[in-house]
Formats: structure tokens, sequence, C-alpha cells
């Protein structure tokens, strides 16, 4: 908003401030007298005019005021209304903010029966006839009239795969940061075909808990087919230590003497 500037010193818009049973006899021939409450301030617009607020007896409309916007040409000129509104005031219960229906279902709204049709702009679709950077859609493309209408654009996979990556599923995940080993390298890890293939796959392993799921390369769990575990005795068990530093000695009996060697 452009705002004029005056060198008035403030003569006007005191003047305007002070028009404050001006705005209210407009409020009141707008919404009836009994509908308008006290004045409750002054919202100033720009050097030549000024909103007056009033609260607004209104059922249902608690904390919305009556705004009366007054302006001037000059010190000279007459205060005249420009426009009366209900607005909503700071601790106004007001209506939350409008989302179109097509934003409002969430993963995991549809439910059986339930119909949701693509825009026909969806970015993520593109015709199957068109050229891509992408090998398995362009598979698609050679069976212009027998295979399917629309196919992922660049936009569609690049959403799908960030969506993915931050996922349950994704690098970041709790179970992908306390596993031993990535998906990466486990013979369960069925890989995705298309340009996708270089960092997803499908889970193959019934055990682990992304069994049937698009999991990332870097995602990995305790269910790894190379996690090799050693068996050992949950008791413990000290070892056996010979020490052969020191000898035990035994008197020999005092009766036996010593042999003779035998004659030669």
């Amino acid at each position: 908003m452009t705002l004029l500037l005056t060198l008035d010193g403030g003569a006007i818009r005191q003047k305007l401030v002070d028009a404050v049973e001006l705005a209210r006899t407009a409020a009141e021939h707008d919404a009836g007298a009994e509908r308008v409450g006290g004045h409750a301030g002054v919202e100033h617009e720009d050097a030549v005019s000024v909103s007056h607020l009033f609260e607004a007896k209104l059922p249902g409309y608690r904390g919305w005021h009556w705004s009366v916007t007054v302006a001037t040409a000059d010190l000279d000129a007459p205060v005249t209304v420009s426009e009366v509104v209900l607005c909503p005031g700071p601790d106004a219960l007001v209506a939350p903010r409008w989302v179109p229906w097509e934003r409002r279902v969430r993963p995991g709204d549809l439910g059986v029966g339930d119909l949701f049709p693509t825009d026909e702009d969806d970015l993520r679709l593109a015709p199957a006839y068109l050229d891509s950077d992408d090998p398995q859609v362009e598979e698609v493309a050679r069976e212009v009239g027998l295979g399917r209408m629309h196919v992922l654009s660049r936009y569609g996979r690049e959403d799908a795969a960030a969506r993915w990556r931050g996922g349950e599923f994704g690098p970041r995940s709790d179970m992908a940061r306390s596993a031993p080993d990535v998906c990466g390298t486990c013979g369960f890890y069925i890989q995705l075909g298309g340009s996708l293939r270089a960092a997803f796959g499908a889970c193959g392993n019934e055990l682990s808990p992304a069994d049937g799921h698009v999991v990332h390369a870097e995602y990995g769990c305790g269910a790894h087919s190379e996690i090799e575990v050693e068996l050992t005795s949950s008791v413990p068990v000290a070892e056996l230590v010979y020490d052969d530093s020191l000898l035990d000695t035994e008197p020999a009996p005092a009766d036996e003497k010593p042999s003779e060697p035998a004659d030669a």
C-alpha cells in the first residue's frame, strides 16, 4: 500500500481520530443500533484515513468488530465515511483456512468404494507416447494403443523417490540406523526397473518388517541375508589354567634306601 504523506503536523490525523460519533452513526445505520457496541480502538490506514472499531453485538460473532473507515481530503475538508465492514478481531472465532478438496485427502483416506479422480494436468503423469529419459517408459511407449494411457513423468518419479526416501523404509528411519547392513547388499532385495533401480527395490523377506514394500537401497533391518550369528553357551565357563612354573614336592619315606648300582 502506498501511504500518502502530508505536512500537517498530525492535525488531519487527530481530526480523523476524533470522528468517533460520525463512525458510530455510520455503523448503526448499516447494522442497527442494537448491534453496535463500545468503541474498541482506531487503526491508521494512511495519512488521510483511519478505521474506527466498534464491538459487534451479534450472536455467534464474539470478538468481531464493526470497522468504519473515515477519510478527509485536507484540514478544511469534512470527514466522510468510506466503508463499513464486519472484521474479526485477534480473539475472534473464525473458520479454518479453506483448503481445496483435492488437497484434503491424505494418504490412507481412500477406502473401499471411494473414487479419487486424477487431475488432467497432474504433473506426476505423462502420456505414454512421449519420449523420456526412463528406459522403462520407453518400453511402454512402444506399446502405443496397447499399453497404458499414462506413465510416471520425471517429476512424478522424483516426487515418489523423495517420499519413499523420507518414509518408514528410508535410510534415516530408526530401523535402518540400527541395522547391521543395508538392503542393497541383501539377497532378499528385489531391484526396481527404470531410473529408480539405482536407489530402490522391494523387500522379499517374509521375516522383515519391510516385506512387500518399496525400500531404499540404504535401508536395512535385522533380517539381512548375510548376517551370521556366533552361537555360544549362555552359561559362562571359566577356562582351565595350568601353571607349570611351580613344582609340588613330597618327601621320600625314611625306610627306603637308595638303590645300589648293579655289579659290572
